[in-house]
């Protein structure tokens, strides 16, 4: 009689280790179901624009910065990626500029070397997709979202398989502790708070 309980209890382990099993394997194919793409510096852009004493736009970007996505034709709603930025490749195309914006007064890259950028959700909409992630600038995170457009998959003629994400958002600086400016003797900002993030990546299959 002692029998029939040992191997009823042997059965319901079994069956409980499939089923362990089986909803890992479903998850690991879920992510596996995604190809991973690299963000190619060569054939992308990371720029911002902000406005400079209430007359003018100045424009700038990142030229270094590397990143990877996780892109899924089949489901493009799965796609996920993460980007990072050398905060000390800031280009605007006058030097002195440059130097400020690299100093305490704003990113202070000696101390925050790196923008961090992890898109974690992507949802469509009559235009496009929205695209909604987490920002981390000047040691601070947070979220942040934006409109974006998804081409391809393409492949080129020498064999590589290449997706291209153009997106938007607006941020205010003041948000991530970047809160230097003066005022014009109008009373507007010399720099505006508000800045505008445009990225336009190309990435190729790995």
């Amino acid at each position: 009689m002692l029998k029939q309980p040992c191997v009823l209890r042997k059965i319901v382990c079994a069956i409980a280790i499939i089923g362990v099993l089986s909803w890992g394997l479903s998850g690991l194919t879920a992510v596996f179901a995604a190809d991973q793409y690299i963000i190619d510096p060569g054939h992308s852009t990371i720029g911002f624009a902000v406005s400079h004493m209430d007359v003018s736009i100045v424009r700038g970007e990142f030229t270094d910065y590397a990143g990877e996505i996780l892109f899924d034709e089949k489901d493009v709603n799965s796609m996920r990626g993460e980007i990072t930025i050398k905060a000390k490749s800031i280009d605007t195309r006058l030097k002195a500029r440059d130097d400020h914006l690299k100093s305490q007064d704003f990113f202070d890259v000696e101390k925050y070397p790196e923008i961090v950028f992890k898109g974690k959700k992507i949802t469509k909409t009559p235009s496009g997709y929205e695209i909604t992630g987490d920002l981390t600038l000047h040691g601070i995170t947070r979220e942040v979202s934006g409109p974006a457009v998804i081409r391809g998959p393409v492949m080129t003629s020498y064999g590589k398989q290449l997706i291209g994400i153009s997106g938007e958002t607006v941020i205010n600086r003041r948000d991530f502790g970047i809160s230097w400016s003066v005022q014009t003797p109008g009373g507007g900002l010399a720099v505006g708070n508000d800045v505008k993030i445009i990225i336009d990546v190309e990435a190729y299959k790995k």
